[in-house]
């Protein structure tokens, strides 16, 4: 590809799908529907660990996660992005995941999970969204989970991040 315009656009692309992965990790890490549903179109798909179908109803099950006060943390990294055409993009990028929070059955489990968001992503006019996904595990262990309080824990290292929409990052970038 030698056209300058074209270029540009394909890293203005590249740069707009990163930050839709990144938008997403936001969205699962805060609990912030907002940022999450705008990561997905409205009528994508998602295979994730126990969950496969509409991301409505993933959108659903992260909502009622998130009503048991979990804390997540997700890191994405990796992203190889590969143009199907001008307005689709097999993209695969890695994650780290640390999650803590009570399962079904009222138990407080911590986990390390290890692997790979493959998605298939769609521009619809001017934004690129995840149209699919399937959630690949490469690696996953249990943890202990720590006895001490989150205060205890931190100590003096605060804030502790925190839900949408108590978390600092709301104070620097409030939503329109």
């Amino acid at each position: 590809m030698t056209d300058p315009a074209a270029q540009l656009q394909e890293l203005l692309d590249r740069e707009a799908i990163r930050d839709c992965l990144y938008r997403y990790c936001r969205g699962i890490d805060r609990a912030d529907e907002a940022a999450l549903r705008a990561s997905y179109w409205p009528d994508a798909t998602d295979r994730h660990g126990p969950y496969s179908g509409p991301v409505e109803g993933f959108i659903d099950w992260a909502k009622r996660v998130w009503a048991t006060g979990p804390r997540n943390i997700h890191v994405v990294s990796n992203v190889l992005i590969e143009f199907t055409g001008p307005t689709g993009a097999a993209v695969e990028s890695y994650f780290t995941a640390h999650q803590r929070g009570a399962g079904a059955d009222g138990v407080v489990r911590q986990v390390m999970l290890i692997g790979r968001y493959c998605d298939r992503f769609e521009k619809r006019g001017t934004e690129w969204r995840v149209a699919e996904r399937v959630v690949v595990y490469d690696w996953a262990e249990d943890q202990p989970v720590p006895e001490a309080s989150e205060a205890e824990r931190f100590g003096p290292r605060q804030p502790i991040g925190a839900a949408f929409p108590d978390d600092p990052i709301y104070r620097l970038a409030p939503r329109p």
